[in-house]
């Protein structure tokens, strides 16, 4: 997720802060012109000193050839020498920008917030320097490793000044606003989202993951951003981290995941490249827990896009279960052939002659199989003529399974592809009884 929104604030960064240096240069200019005062009239340096001083900032980040480490240096001289100054709120601005230039985030935001506190439309006169304020410290918030509370709060204070812009500067054309107010709102809405996701990122870096608590937090995220992709992928991300102690959260997972993969890119906050990964991911987790896909993949997606969360119940069946079901059904639609696929997968297995002799020789079977005898296709007779053992198959009518020996040897040539039980009929008239006599677990 942090991916998905650096992308778009570096984007709004690069035009933004190309229009916006306009301002510092203005200011230079200003600074520069014989007999002026760097700031407005009313403001006042106490001596030569203190405008020399300024003056030395406003070279230090002169858009063409800046050095904020130099200004950072001569700032502190100037709060050193001049603690009280007419140009205090101008001093902070540029202490904002010094630490934004040499990438000290904390410090600017921290910086930032104490403009913030006030109204920077009436500190400043110039509007590149009320969005430079927001826009910085809305830029600068995403970049601290481990933001306080306090940064968190100047951080969203100013994205949401700066996404609700909308004073048109004096002379400036509707197509450039247009433009420009756009960019504003991207940066801004950009910074609400990583706020929005930052409680549940920082919950899922715990060691160890605090899961559950990543959920809660990605939940309201949702709930705010409804139709963000990335927040439906992250929250089926901490459902999944949480499911060898409780596996109802798969289910819910697979929702949001099929969610998050499902909407627009361009509706939904990520890039093509960032939904095809969650696609494949989709498919993957989906299969591991589902089996090979089928139509409810498909309708999963479908789904999912009715509504950001999952409706109360909701159920995706896993690969075990789905085999109990079909077993459940086969065994309820065929209850001789469902038998006899128990029965052979104990005399396969490891244990088939204990099963054998312990269980199945003696038993009878029928009314298990819903009071009918095992049904079996005659293959073939060993030896093919006066034969003296069957060979029989029941789960077709072509794999012989089982090997039916006989009393005495047959009169003639057993018929293959005949029932069993109509074969007996047939085959045992006129034949000894001792000829043929099926076992009692048949």
């Amino acid at each position: 997720m942090h991916k998905f929104s650096k992308t778009l604030r570096g984007m709004a960064a690069v035009a933004v802060i190309g229009a916006l240096a306009m301002a510092a240069a203005a200011q230079y200019a200003r600074a520069q012109t014989a007999g002026s005062a760097p700031a407005a009239p009313e403001k006042k340096p106490k001596d030569q000193g203190e405008y020399d001083i300024y003056n030395e900032v406003l070279k230090d980040i002169n858009p063409a050839s800046p050095n904020f480490a130099k200004a950072l240096t001569d700032l502190d001289t100037w709060k050193q020498k001049y603690p009280e100054s007419d140009f205090k709120d101008e001093r902070l601005y540029y202490y904002v920008e010094a630490y934004n230039g040499t990438k000290q985030f904390a410090k600017a935001v921290d910086t930032a917030a104490e403009l913030l506190s006030k109204d920077p439309n009436t500190i400043f006169k110039d509007w590149r320097q009320v969005i430079k304020i927001y826009f910085n410290t809305s830029a600068a918030v995403s970049q601290i490793p481990n933001p306080t509370p306090d940064e968190l709060a100047a951080g969203d204070k100013a994205a949401h000044l700066l996404a609700d812009y909308d004073k048109k500067p004096e002379g400036m054309s509707d197509a450039d606003w247009t433009t420009l107010r756009g960019q504003l709102q991207s940066q801004g809405k950009a910074t609400l989202l990583w706020l929005a996701l930052y409680p549940g990122n920082l919950a899922m870096k715990k060691d160890p993951k605090d899961c559950a608590g990543a959920e809660a937090a990605y939940t309201k995220a949702l709930q705010d951003y409804p139709d963000n992709a990335g927040i439906a992928y992250a929250l089926g991300g901490a459902q999944i981290c949480q499911q060898k102690t409780n596996p109802d959260k798969i289910s819910q997972a697979l929702y949001e995941i099929a969610r998050a993969a499902a909407l627009d890119p361009a509706k939904g906050g990520v890039d093509a490249q960032g939904q095809q990964r969650m696609k494949d991911y989709l498919d993957k987790v989906y299969t591991q827990y589902h089996g090979a896909d089928d139509d409810g993949l498909k309708k999963l997606k479908e789904d999912a896009l009715k509504s950001p969360t999952p409706p109360p119940g909701f159920h995706i069946e896993s690969s075990n279960e789905v085999a109990t079901r079909k077993q459940q059904e086969f065994a309820k639609s065929n209850p001789q052939l469902a038998m006899w696929m128990g029965i052979k997968a104990q005399l396969t297995g490891p244990g088939g002659d204990q099963y054998f002799q312990s269980t199945l020789k003696d038993a009878d079977v029928k009314a298990e199989a819903g009071g009918k005898a095992l049904k079996g296709t005659v293959v073939e007779g060993k030896p093919a003529c006066r034969s003296k053992e069957l060979l029989v198959a029941i789960s077709d009518a072509t794999h012989p399974e089982v090997a039916l020996k006989l009393d005495a040897p047959l009169t003639g040539k057993p018929e293959a592809g005949v029932d069993l039980p109509s074969w007996a009929q047939k085959y045992t008239k006129g034949t000894p009884a001792s000829t043929f006599s099926m076992p009692k677990w048949w």
